[in-house]
């Protein structure tokens, strides 16, 4: 991705809400990334405390206590992006910040027509207008995320909807500019639309996150007929047969609590024979059915599972085994000190 990145000359500020990991993330910026991006303000503090100094906040922050952390983070870091769709919580952002002593950056959050954060363009320039001449914050430029077009089967209908949303935001940056406000920071994207964004020649960065692990959801949108996913995955949950009893049918003990299931059960990467199929079989156990004719699994037999979906799935961990081949390499997170969990 970094590469990507750098041959269509668009910077790179991966999503850390994938993988919640400071070793990852550090990795991201060793190969190049400009900064990192946080859905939530207790990832940014994590992530801050781990050492990683430029953080892009990419939902909004509107409570008295969430603006308050905001204000102290943003103290102790080099470079803190926070993202507003509101005029009322711009003025309390102002206000928090302006008493904090340190100006907050700040862009404002752009709604593609998925109508989850953000202004409409035609409403922006106002808001825009305001933030600019804030006197606690500093206005850096726009957010749009396209996220309803992410996961779209058909590879020309993701184009066109990605390119729309883009054009119009071009469209918003031309009358900024023509206002005085030129922004600085244009930021959005997924790993959906990675390969399309930057034809669009509109955003400054990339937001892409689930790249560095992949999962069936993207899977499903890139594999098609004769063509190569873009990204291999990297991320497997392991999982361990504990009963299997009747012929083609085995329990291992990873069920419902095991995964995020807003994407269907998982697809079995390794250890089961050709031709099984995961299903849930519960809240603590999956289930494996498979042909009878080969080889039988066994109680201890480990399998591992290409999740659904990466974010909220990682999200149920609270650690990572890292191995190649056979080999254990290291376990993440680390603590404070920088021993292993």
């Amino acid at each position: 991705m970094a590469e990507h990145a750098r041959r269509a000359g668009i910077a790179l500020r991966p999503h850390a809400k994938t993988h919640k990991s400071v070793e990852i993330a550090k990795r991201q910026l060793a190969a190049g990334a400009l900064g990192i991006c946080c859905a939530k303000l207790g990832e940014a503090e994590a992530l801050a405390a781990g050492g990683i100094e430029s953080i892009l906040l990419t939902s909004p922050v509107v409570t008295e206590a969430g603006i308050a952390r905001l204000t102290a983070l943003n103290a102790r870091m080099r470079e803190l992006i926070v993202v507003t769709d509101n005029a009322a919580v711009a003025a309390r952002l102002d206000a928090a910040a302006a008493a904090s002593g340190k100006t907050l950056k700040v862009l404002v959050d752009i709604d593609p027509g998925m109508s989850r954060t953000g202004i409409r363009a035609s409403d922006a320039p106002a808001l825009v207008e305001q933030v600019a001449k804030a006197r606690g914050l500093e206005w850096l430029g726009l957010q749009c995320y396209a996220g309803q077009v992410q996961h779209m089967e058909s590879p020309n209908e993701r184009r066109d909807a990605s390119l729309k949303a883009l054009k119009e935001l071009g469209e918003l940056r031309d009358v900024l500019k023509k206002a005085g406000h030129s922004p600085k920071i244009l930021s959005g994207g997924g790993t959906g639309t990675f390969d399309i964004d930057p034809d669009a020649r509109v955003l400054s960065e990339l937001q892409v996150g689930s790249y560095v692990f992949m999962d069936k959801q993207y899977n499903d949108v890139w594999e098609k007929p004769g063509d190569r996913l873009p990204f291999e995955v990297s991320l497997t949950v392991q999982t361990t047969v504990i009963s299997a009893n009747r012929p083609g049918l085995a329990t291992t003990d990873a069920g419902l609590k095991s995964f995020a299931t807003d994407a269907g059960p998982p697809q079995l990467a390794s250890g089961a024979p050709d031709g099984a199929a995961y299903f849930f079989f519960g809240d603590e156990q999956g289930g494996v059915t498979y042909p009878r004719d080969g080889r039988l699994l066994q109680p201890g037999d480990v399998v591992g599972c290409v999740v659904p979906h990466c974010d909220p799935t990682v999200n149920l961990y609270d650690r990572y085994h890292v191995v190649r081949g056979d080999t254990l390499e290291a376990i993440w997170p680390v603590d404070a000190r920088g021993r292993s969990a």
